[in-house]
């Protein structure tokens, strides 16, 4: 395997499957499946989701609302897409731990770094829910913190298209893609890989990251292969 600890890092948005919002089972049951294949072979597996199917604190900031109450808003659903698939990996029959970075003792565990390095030692995927716990933060952001301090080998991000582009291949036909960039590259073409905040974060701490397509069956498996799927970023 080329990776032995990885953070998969999956937008709410991708929960949704067809749907306009909310969580479709199947499409969670899919990434369940994929997820318990790697951890089969081996891989230690820690989770981020965001919760932009359910709520986006960025979009109520425009629509009036305090920004600090709506990032909340925003870390709440991304516990709900959490237990979702905390729920799908056991119904597989994989064994999971969720920890919130805001404390929620009856559903999940509170976020204790020490702890979840030490569930993913025992062969658990780790969900880590509710962000950073602190407003003004994405869940990108979430995933490059967490990522740094489980030492994971690497985020992959999970995006609805297969890698970064010069631009949006769902609008412009023309945009090209990349296959492997340097952190200085995407700075200098401005690119967008994830919020400039955690995009910095893995930078700083020689964190590859690699964007692909979580919803085509076996990518993750040959990510960790080591075959070149979607865009690596060193």
């Amino acid at each position: 395997m080329k990776y032995k600890r990885i953070l998969l890092k999956l937008s709410g948005e991708s929960l949704m499957g067809s749907q306009q919002y909310g969580i479709d089972n199947a499409r969670v049951l899919q990434y369940a499946k994929e997820i318990k294949a790697v951890k089969e072979k081996g891989v230690e597996v820690a989770v981020v989701i965001g919760g932009g199917n359910i709520f986006r604190g960025l979009s109520a900031e425009k629509s009036g609302m305090d920004r600090a109450q709506a990032d909340y808003m925003g870390m709440l659903a991304t516990v709900i897409n959490s237990m979702a698939l905390q729920n799908a990996l056991e119904t597989i029959g994989v064994y999971t731990r969720l920890q919130s970075a805001i404390k929620m003792e009856q559903i999940c565990e509170p976020y204790v770094r020490r702890r979840a390095i030490r569930h993913l030692e025992k062969g658990r995927v780790v969900i880590f829910g509710a962000g950073t716990g602190n407003p003004y933060f994405t869940t990108d952001s979430a995933a490059a913190l967490r990522a740094i301090e489980i030492k994971a080998d690497v985020v992959l991000k999970g995006t609805r298209v297969d890698g970064i582009y010069t631009a949006d291949p769902e609008k412009d036909p023309s945009a090209t893609k990349f296959d492997s960039l340097s952190f200085q590259e995407v700075y200098a073409k401005d690119l967008s890989v994830m919020d400039m905040t955690a995009f910095t974060l893995c930078d700083e701490n020689n964190l590859p990251i690699i964007v692909f397509d979580m919803d085509k069956g076996g990518n993750l498996m040959k990510l960790i292969d080591g075959e070149n799927i979607g865009t690596l970023v060193k």
